[in-house]
């Protein structure tokens, strides 16, 4: 086994990660680990965003305790996941994630489902238990920036892989020398490398950069239960815009939406990456204004040009609307679903957006009151509005919806023809007129009477 790197040190006198920053509950995590005698450090975004001066999202724990030891330490403890073995420490709705240190050395070609390690022939790492020292756990982490830990014994700064000095240049740089080995282990690897980017404002090294046109299709072997959850932080964090534009440039966006990328090649009038642009520019702003997004939308306008353009193709062999609309979202999703899984819980709302969007172009009669009760309408009017801006629809349609919400009851009959009179239903005069009846065993009365001298009421809507 090659020596252990020497790493660098920084005192407590000269970084500015301060404990007064650090959630207290991860200080909690990191003091009872200690007293119970184990090595413990912040490691990770945590350490990388106090130094940037940003807000850490969350706090992570590496530590010389196995799973089960801090189970031990914790009784609000949970150990999860069969990949990666790691430990949760509940703390209301804050989750502190302990890991144990990692190995570095780890077999190639094993297949046995008891193994600690296992490693597929593609080098995706598909299991890894094997647990190691401070030093190879730093060299198992995949960028620079992401290694540092902050030591709670003595609260200093532990650099094993010149990370602090691509943390000052802005540089994004994998560990390791064999870069393209780095990103088969987990090729979701390209697509932090994507995010990071994006969040960081950090240019990628050009070694790392160079092979993820090339790597992009490994993102086919990756569950793509996974790759939902990785979509939600590329596309949720106020730089979606700025992730989809660097997705498309690597090649790495085909092989998450396939069918949308297919569209995307085949531009019309700037249409739709426009409607596509405008959907995770407006997703942003609402991200930096800390207002809530939800993942139907941003699914829904991920996948909208493929929908569209299979419901146009359906309603022109002859579909009715409705059902062109239902089954053009049925084939779109669940070829999606093969690539990044949208769970039913968010995949429903999607379809239901969709589908109100030809309802919205009818506006005549009881239909748009009956729109406005829908659960997903209001989500479904942005959608609109959207459309409207990328040009898809007429912006009068946004527009009359707009006022139509605004509305007066007395305005809104107006707006519909809700309001208007229907001509009384004639009726043909009975053929006997001794008995005045209307057929076998009537009697006209007094209603049948009105109809035949035409004072009968509106006579209902049809």
């Amino acid at each position: 086994m090659p020596a252990e790197p020497e790493p660098l040190i920084v005192p407590r006198a000269e970084h500015k990660v301060s404990r007064s920053n650090i959630s207290q509950n991860a200080l909690k995590v990191l003091y009872r680990l200690r007293d119970a005698g184990h090595a413990a450090c912040l490691v990770g975004g945590g350490v990388r965003d106090l130094l940037l001066g940003h807000e850490p999202k969350d706090f992570d724990v590496a530590t010389d305790a196995t799973p089960e030891d801090v189970r031990q330490v914790f009784r609000n403890c949970r150990l999860i996941g069969r990949r990666f073995r790691l430990a949760h420490v509940f703390f209301g709705p804050e989750i502190i994630e302990v890991a144990t240190f990692r190995a570095s050395a780890i077999p190639a070609g094993q297949d046995g489902t008891d193994a600690d390690t296992v490693r597929a022939e593609n080098g995706m790492i598909l299991r890894d238990n094997v647990y190691g020292s401070i030093a190879e756990d730093a060299l198992r982490r995949d960028f620079t920036v992401n290694a540092l830990y902050y030591n709670i014994a003595d609260f200093s700064l532990v650099d094993y892989v010149g990370g602090l000095a691509d943390l000052r240049a802005g540089r994004l740089k994998l560990i390791g020398d064999d870069v393209e080995a780095r990103y088969r282990e987990d090729p979701v690897r390209m697509l932090r490398a994507a995010r990071f980017a994006c969040k960081l404002g950090f240019m990628i090294d050009p070694a790392c950069e160079a092979p993820l046109p090339a790597l992009a299709p490994l993102l086919a072997e990756v569950p793509a239960a996974r790759l939902f959850e990785e979509v939600l932080k590329l596309f949720h964090a106020g730089y979606g815009l700025h992730a989809f534009e660097k997705l498309r440039h690597y090649g790495l966006f085909a092989h998450l939406f396939p069918a949308t990328d297919a569209c995307l090649q085949q531009e019309d009038q700037d249409f739709p990456n426009v409607f596509v642009s405008r959907g995770l520019d407006s997703t942003d702003q609402r991200v930096l204004a800390g207002k809530s997004v939800v993942p139907p939308f941003l699914f829904g306008v991920l996948l909208w040009e493929p929908v569209r353009l299979r419901y146009q193709a359906l309603l022109d062999s002859g579909a009715a609307w409705a059902d062109a609309m239902a089954l053009a979202s049925h084939e779109v999703a669940s070829e999606q679903q093969r690539h990044v899984a949208i769970p039913k819980r968010f995949g429903m709302p999607m379809r239901e957006i969709w589908s109100l969007q030809p309802r919205l172009e009818r506006r005549q009669g009881r239909r748009p009151m009956a729109l406005l009760g829908h659960p997903r309408f209001r989500a479904a009017y942005d959608f609109l509005l959207l459309r409207a801006e990328a040009g898809e629809v007429d912006p009068e349609l946004a527009e009359w919806w707009t006022r139509f919400q605004d509305a007066n009851p007395t305005d809104r009959a107006k707006m519909t023809g809700a309001g208007k009179k229907r001509r009384p239903r004639r009726r043909r005069k009975p053929k006997s007129a001794g008995s005045g009846s209307g057929g076998p065993g009537g009697d006209t009365g007094t209603e049948g009477a009105a109809v035949m001298h035409g004072r009968a009421g509106s006579g209902g809507d049809d």
